[in-house]
């Protein structure tokens, strides 16, 4: 077969290919509870529709009606907050950039309450050194307490102006600044404060870097 024509049918598989993609996606754009903003005080915004889904045991849907973000471990005050004394909490909004190991970024409006603020009620012990966080779907990952004190670290409940949908990891997901996305834990159901600084989550085991930096290599460290 001539050069040319192989060429060309190459090029017009793989055209093929990603328009199938494209309306693909299109036919699995999230369901947003309100208006989704596009920019905030100037600054351009990514869609909730620009994230690549990558978790694990894909999207999780949890029953509000019956949910406990649980607050434990190293704490004078363990706590079991429903979803609504979570809101409670003062808000904060800030922008930030999730940046995926897989070469992706999305730029957010992000709205939550300070991690800080949760742990405060829960007094920490001196000991407590190190947070673990626990999603629905059995992800872990892990950060220095002093990272979430330091850099006034959100636990997020909207995203460009909407309730983060299941698809995002309703009902809360950790604006980690500065770390790789894979530090982003979703779905979150617990928050241990633990003196287990060799804890390693569900990347992290796998070989990614449990300090999980912007600045570093994902791989190890």
């Amino acid at each position: 077969m001539d050069k040319k024509v192989i060429i060309l049918l190459l090029f017009l598989l793989v055209a093929a290919l990603v328009f199938v993609a494209v309306e693909f996606q299109k036919d699995k754009n999230v369901k947003l509870e309100g208006v989704e903003i596009k920019d905030y005080q100037g600054q351009k915004l990514s869609s909730v529709n620009d994230f690549r889904e990558n978790s694990i045991k894909g999207p999780q849907n949890i029953n509000i009606s019956n949910y406990k973000l649980e607050v434990t471990g190293l704490v004078q005050n363990p706590r079991n907050y429903t979803y609504d004394e979570v809101l409670n909490h003062t808000s904060y909004e800030k922008v930030v950039k999730l940046s995926c190991v897989e070469g992706w970024d999305v730029t957010i409006l992000w709205q939550g309450l300070l991690v800080s603020d949760l742990l405060k009620d829960a007094k920490p012990l001196p000991t407590g050194t190190v947070v673990i966080f626990y999603a629905y779907d059995n992800y872990t990952t892990s950060f220095p307490i002093d990272y979430l004190y330091n850099k006034q670290i959100l636990l997020a409940y909207k995203m460009n102006n909407v309730t983060i949908p299941p698809e995002r990891g309703f009902p809360f997901q950790l604006v980690a600044e500065s770390k790789w996305g894979y530090k982003w834990i979703k779905w979150i159901t617990k928050i241990e404060v633990s003196n287990n600084t060799d804890y390693k989550g569900y990347w992290e085991s796998r070989g990614y870097s449990n300090i999980g930096d912007l600045n570093q290599n994902f791989l190890g460290g």
